[in-house]
């Protein structure tokens, strides 16, 4: 027994000194305070989600792709500097650009204020749409029209916070510990609608013979690139990118390349982020 425990704390370090590695393979100092900072050093390192598709995802050389590593490889070619892309996760995306390593994150980050306590965000680059989807045959026009509904939801998500905000006693609303296990909740006929993103909604399209529909739009919510706190002239850069590539289509482009539909209409600065 002791050899057995002995061997797993050593599997264990092992391992945690590996995943160290490899992250440390891609992280570098990325302290730039400026636009002019980066094209100076010449280079601008991005953190990006690999796990989030279409927004985050990788390539067939498990290489950082999808829409948000497109944005920024925009955004390096706007400012002709050369590119690091750096794999990042929800839990870690703070730390790597507080601790210098990376300059920003493109990675699928919605303004808040709590999380506004610790970076700065841009205008918003991107969206998605979240929506009540459900079977063609059911008749629902407002809210109030989910009384008696089953509807299913990732539990703790954007969907669940949206969708209990806004249905009336009566709505039966399912809780499923992610959203491929709401999603086939809902095909194997346990629930009668979904929360979800329109992403989702779209792979439930390709899988059936047009047996749904979105019904409600329950929120629009807006992501941002981010930056470290104190950095208004980078923050100014940044802006003036997002606007320039939205007014003349360049992120709707990449939008409809990744997600199959226009880029919804974006805010022309940042959020404000009140209570």
């Amino acid at each position: 027994m002791f050899n057995l425990m002995a061997r797993r704390r050593l599997f264990n370090f092992a391992t945690a000194a590996l995943c160290g590695a490899l992250l440390s393979s891609y992280a570098v100092n990325a302290s730039a305070q400026s636009v002019e900072e980066i094209k100076k050093k010449g280079t601008v390192t991005i953190g990006v989600l690999v796990d989030f598709p279409p927004y985050g995802t990788v390539d067939n050389l498990n290489q950082p792709d999808g829409y948000d590593a497109d944005v920024a490889k925009l955004l390096a070619k706007d400012w002709g500097v050369r590119l690091n892309l750096v794999p990042v996760t929800g839990p870690n995306r703070i730390p790597f650009l507080l601790t210098n390593k990376v300059d920003l994150l493109i990675a699928s980050f919605s303004p808040t204020p709590e999380r506004a306590k610790q970076v700065q965000f841009s205008r918003p680059h991107s969206a998605a749409t979240i929506v009540l989807y459900g079977q063609k045959k059911l008749s629902i026009k407002t809210p109030a029209d989910l009384k008696g509904v089953r509807i299913a939801v990732a539990r703790a998500s954007t969907q669940d916070t949206a969708l209990t905000a806004v249905a009336p006693e009566g709505a039966e609303i399912r809780r499923f510990d992610d959203d491929a296990s709401a999603m086939q909740a809902l095909l194997s006929g346990q629930v009668d609608a979904l929360g979800c993103a329109t992403t989702i909604a779209q792979q439930i399209d390709k899988r059936t013979n047009g047996e749904y529909e979105n019904k409600l739009v329950l929120r629009q919510q807006y992501m941002a690139p981010a930056m470290r706190l104190g950095q208004p002239e980078l923050l100014k850069g940044v802006n003036t990118f997002v606007g320039k590539y939205v007014d003349n289509g360049g992120l709707n482009k990449l939008y409809k390349k990744w997600l199959q539909v226009d880029l919804p209409s974006m805010p022309a600065t940042s959020l404000p982020l009140g209570n």
